[in-house]
């Protein structure tokens, strides 16, 4: 699958989408080498909305399985907008002449954090087909492939092992449970870099670990029973800069 990071103003064109009263499901098929998440970038989805549609626990699939990547339950004055790497809501709310306040309420979202795939509610009347034509053309933004890794993806908490919960760029994890933060063997992602992992989401890799070489990375979650539940995992990491 070809996978682009696209300027706000031409996602916008082929991700808003306008939905009649009585949409039915689109499905596909899975062909091989597919990945869920893979098939969530390329449809402009979010991949829990694609689990959720699909009653999927899991992020594995197999060739010739049959998935809906439509929603039957979306409101028919309802149009949504998928969010790109670099999005913000601050941004995607002047884009379609509509108020970040509002964004929030209709989405249910606490603060600004947004994560690319997040796929964004618009409910309000918008003017956003001139605003994104005059940012296309102020914005203009080659097509670029993202560096894609396979990794084995390990969970830690702030205090794993006695450590002190500063990671190796001085992020204190103690007084930020929210960030979304992974170890990585810089010499394979260097420190800094943003990248988008697979049932993890967007993060930034900040910290390193005695463990940590190669293909290897350790995401940060807050609560000790939910990294435990993550166990071990193969997962793909885009990089997104």
């Amino acid at each position: 699958m070809k996978k682009t990071i696209m300027s706000l103003a031409a996602a916008a064109a082929v991700s808003v989408t306008a939905f009649g009263a009585n949409a039915s499901a689109k499905e596909i098929e899975v062909e091989k080498g597919d990945t869920l998440w893979g098939i969530s970038q390329e449809n402009g989805m979010n991949l829990k909305d694609l689990k959720k549609w699909n009653q999927l626990s899991t992020d594995l699939i197999v060739p010739g399985q049959k998935l809906n990547i439509t929603s039957q339950e979306v409101k028919s004055d309802q149009k949504q907008y998928t969010v790109k790497s670099g999005d913000t809501l601050s941004r995607i709310a002047q884009a379609f002449g509509v108020a970040v306040n509002d964004l929030r309420e209709w989405n249910n979202i606490k603060s600004d954090l947004i994560f690319a795939g997040d796929t964004i509610a618009i409910n309000g009347k918008s003017t956003a087909l001139q605003t994104l034509v005059k940012q296309e053309a102020a914005e203009q933004q080659p097509e670029q492939t993202n560096k894609e890794l396979t990794v084995t993806a390990t969970a830690y908490t702030a205090n794993d092992g006695g450590i002190s919960g500063i990671t190796k760029t001085g992020v204190d994890l103690n007084a930020n449970q929210d960030a979304k933060v992974i170890a990585v063997d810089p010499d394979v992602i260097p420190l800094g870099t943003k990248v988008y992992v697979e049932g993890y989401g967007e993060a930034t890799a900040e910290d390193t670990g005695g463990a940590i070489n190669g293909n290897k990375i350790d995401v940060f979650i807050p609560n000790k029973q939910d990294a435990m539940k993550w166990g071990v995992k193969t997962v793909k990491v885009q990089i997104l800069d």
